[in-house]
């Protein structure tokens, strides 16, 4: 029973990842159909989330998770495409340093943030009391993900993974640091691990065949992608290469080439 539950996952994500880096690199003219659609998709996901809130089996946890995975394409979108990021648009001073580099840099994505804290809030409260928490837990797990990756690039690591970042959002890249490591690093690999066991040690525990196995088990799974990524991080490997494929711009795959042999 574990195992169609981690397929989905990785499905799931590798999908909808590459959607985006898709459509993201798309002509920018395209951007406002792209996100409307999306939000319209998104819509629709909360909707199945709340209707689907009692449904304890299965179908129930999978269909929380891919409406989680839908809702969370969109905001990654409104934040790639330029549309919700912070009041903050320009470089990071060069004489920045302690809080007020840190205070830019929440500037540059505070708005994007916050409307995920809201969303997550909103996804919450339909669910609250309700034995599918599928879809909340897992956009929560995305969030704390994120959060985390966010600050191990802000405050250091070895790959950068930026080769394919927005032209539009070229300016994030100064608020980034390259070095050998970081304090935050180490707990973050370390708390990322023992979520995933414990997800892991949850799921056993549960019925098998259960809604509450396939949850835990989903959650399980896509942390432990999320490890890999901030490993990804550290590792000399590069994971731009990955999602080639998926990209629609000739200058960004050229430069996914060029990283991808040397």
């Amino acid at each position: 029973m574990t195992l169609p539950p981690l397929l989905f996952a990785l499905l799931m994500w590798f999908i909808g990842t590459g959607a985006v880096v898709w459509l993201d690199s798309r002509p920018r003219e395209t951007f406002r159909t792209s996100l409307i659609l999306a939000g319209l998709v998104a819509i629709g996901a909360i909707g199945l989330v709340w209707a689907r809130a009692g449904d304890s089996s299965v179908g129930g946890a999978y269909a929380g998770f891919a409406a989680a995975i839908l809702i969370w394409g969109w905001h990654e979108m409104s934040f790639l495409m330029g549309h919700v990021s912070g009041p903050n648009r320009a470089e990071c001073p060069p004489e920045a340093v302690g809080w007020a580099r840190f205070k830019a840099a929440t500037a540059t994505v505070i708005h994007h943030e916050l409307a995920i804290a809201a969303t997550a809030i909103l996804l919450f409260a339909i669910t609250w009391g309700q034995p599918n928490q599928a879809a909340p837990l897992t956009f929560l797990l995305l969030f704390v993900l994120r959060v985390s990756a966010k600050f191990n690039l802000y405050l250091g690591v070895p790959n950068l993974s930026d080769e394919v970042f927005p032209e539009h959002l070229a300016y994030l890249k100064s608020y980034f640091r390259k070095a050998r490591c970081n304090v935050l690093f180490p707990f973050s690999i370390v708390l990322g691990s023992a979520l995933a066991f414990w997800a892991w040690t949850v799921a056993e525990a549960a019925p098998a065949g259960s809604g509450a196995s396939a949850s835990a088990t989903l959650i399980a799974g896509l942390t432990i992608l999320g490890v890999v990524e901030h490993l990804f991080l550290v590792l000399p490997l590069r994971d731009a290469k990955m999602w080639q494929w998926a990209s629609n711009n000739k200058a960004a795959r050229a430069v996914v080439e060029r990283v991808g042999r040397g």
